[in-house]
């Protein structure tokens, strides 16, 4: 990099800075801060293959951007479709937003069309709406079928009547950056022309989300040079796996006004991701955009939207992910264990996360006495070593504690001399019988019909115990006698479910039938969620210790 290109991004992040510190003196309100934070989750995001929203969905996610403190919510394109419509006309009464403003979206009057295509924008009843067009003169003739002129003509008239009725008004340039790389003219014409009708914020678009972050930055700053009356923003997608380097450097080039999504969804590969964008912005820029504390609850807020898009949260997300701040190589837990700041970019706490320690072959002495601390369990320094190896040992047999804590936790007590106290097993069996059909597989169904029995003999509180249950496979069967046996002593066992299994071949080289074979059981008692694991030649004695483990492990922290 040359000393004019570093001068120039120095140049660049002091001006960001000093906008951000100019503005921070007052309440950070959406028209006070340094960048604009614009949420599309509830229509962009919503595009990503696999996600169907109620109106219901919608008002919840919109409450949780509100509860993070985005400047701005895009709800919808009302008119488009009625569940968009009825998001609307619910949001008037059901929506209580303390820090966001809603946002109608919608599209320009259509070539040769009237203000009536407006309608339902204005009907939307949103203080502030966000209209796309094109701005790109390919897509112009081609896809609208009408002529340059007539193009501009529709982003300028939609405009100035969306500000005859008093609204704050955004114009999308769709394909703003694919558009400028063609005919820059036309492309600047065009803004300039929606600057001159009194837009409030150009929001330059790469809506195929093909451009790099230096490409971005300099059609940017050449934007803003060109046309310094108007606010500027960026929307960007993810195909180059670029859009949150993207949106940075379109704000270091001068953008105050950023639209993305929660957790990045967004249609193909997604848009750019506002949760990095928001963190990046505050804790590497200095930037604030959200008020004062809000930070903190950002790694609630994209758990909380990913389960309500039933989505499940992805544990390697940057900053939020449960795996963002998860150390498990031996050498950085050693360091971390001195300095806290050792292996973190940043303070896990400030994004609502925090550091984990996760168990591997991988692990040394100092990683297991930073995870028997984390569990509060006091292991002395004789047998810390014996827990080292046991670990090693046990990874190299085919365990897997990072992804088991409860089995961990359950194994580091032990070697602190603790033994469960709930029960004990003498014995326990399964039954598979087939009671009818034939042995073929059809196109459409299985023809066979099986039947499960399990029983177990146990030791509760001195006393035998032993009962029988039917179930869907083994693992139902066991789990419905031991509820038989143990409810009865520890009624907290009814809250306890089992909600996922899974099982792995590790030891492909053997016999199929005697390979090694891993077992993972997910449990829940509807407050908390647990992992176990079991390992064995013997898929339902891998099951079983996996069960088991789960069944202890709550049990003990149900207060038992």
């Amino acid at each position: 990099m040359n000393k004019k290109k570093k001068a120039r991004d120095k140049k660049g992040l002091d001006e960001a800075k000093a906008s951000s510190s100019s503005s921070s003196s007052s309440s950070p309100s959406s028209s006070s801060r340094a960048v604009e934070i614009y949420d599309t989750t509830l229509r962009d995001g919503s595009q990503l293959e696999g996600i169907s929203l109620t109106v219901n969905d919608k008002l919840r996610i919109a409450s949780q951007l509100d509860y993070l403190g985005v400047s701005y919510i895009e709800g919808g394109w009302p008119g488009s479709n009625p569940k968009d419509s009825e998001f609307f006309t619910r949001a008037k009464d059901e929506l209580e937003l303390e820090t966001s403003q809603l946002v109608a979206f919608g599209s320009t009057r259509r070539p040769n069309g009237t203000f009536e295509d407006l309608e339902p924008l204005i009907n939307a009843g949103t203080d502030v709406v966000c209209i796309v067009g094109k701005s790109w003169d390919y897509h112009v003739t081609e896809a609208l079928r009408t002529t340059l002129e007539e193009g501009i003509a529709m982003v300028v008239d939609s405009i100035s009547h969306l500000k005859k009725q008093g609204k704050k008004v955004f114009w999308c340039a769709e394909h703003l950056f694919d558009g400028y790389k063609e005919n820059p003219d036309f492309a600047m014409e065009i803004l300039t022309a929606a600057g001159e009708a009194g837009v409030d914020c150009l929001v330059l678009c790469d809506t195929n989300g093909g451009s790099l972050p230096h490409e971005v930055g300099e059609i940017t700053k050449t934007v803003l040079e060109n046309i310094p009356e108007t606010a500027v923003g960026v929307h960007l997608h993810n195909d180059t796996d670029c859009g949150v380097g993207n949106a940075l450097a379109g704000v270091m080039a001068g953008a105050t006004h950023v639209q993305g999504t929660i957790n990045g969804y967004g249609e193909r590969t997604g848009n750019s991701n506002l949760i990095s964008v928001i963190a990046n912005l505050e804790l590497k820029l200095g930037i604030q955009v959200l008020p004062e504390g809000n930070l903190q609850r950002m790694a609630t807020v994209a758990r909380h939207v990913a389960e309500l898009v039933n989505f499940s949260p992805n544990p390697h997300q940057p900053y939020v992910g449960v795996s963002a701040f998860a150390h498990k190589a031996g050498l950085h837990t050693s360091a971390l264990s001195r300095k806290s700041d050792a292996y973190e970019h940043v303070d896990p706490e400030k994004v609502g996360n925090s550091t984990r320690y996760v168990m591997s072959e991988m692990s040394g002495r100092a990683s297991v006495e930073l995870k028997a601390k984390e569990l509060g369990i006091e292991v002395d320094s004789a047998t810390m070593s014996e827990v080292v190896d046991t670990l090693k040992r046990l990874e190299y047999e085919g365990y897997h504690f990072e992804v088991a804590d409860a089995s961990l936790e359950l194994l580091m007590l032990g070697a602190s001399g603790w033994e469960q106290p709930y029960f004990s097993v003498e014995s326990f069996s399964v039954g598979v019988k087939h009671k009818h059909g034939d042995q073929a597989r059809v196109w459409n169904e299985l023809a066979v019909e099986m039947e499960t029995e399990a029983e177990v003999n146990l030791v509760v509180s001195g006393q035998q115990v032993s009962a029988k249950a039917e179930g869907n496979g083994p693992v139902n069967a066991l789990h419905s006698a031991l509820d038989e046996a143990l409810s009865p002593h520890f009624p907290e066992f009814k809250k306890m479910q089992l909600i996922d299994y899974k099982v792995r071949v590790l030891d492909t080289a053997a016999t199929a039938t005697k390979a090694v074979t891993r077992v993972l059981i997910e449990t829940t008692d509807g407050e908390q969620i647990w992992n176990t694991i079991g390992v064995s030649e013997n898929i339902v004695e891998a099951s079983w210790q996996a069960l088991v483990d789960s069944i202890v492990w709550g049990l003990r922290h149900q207060g038992n």
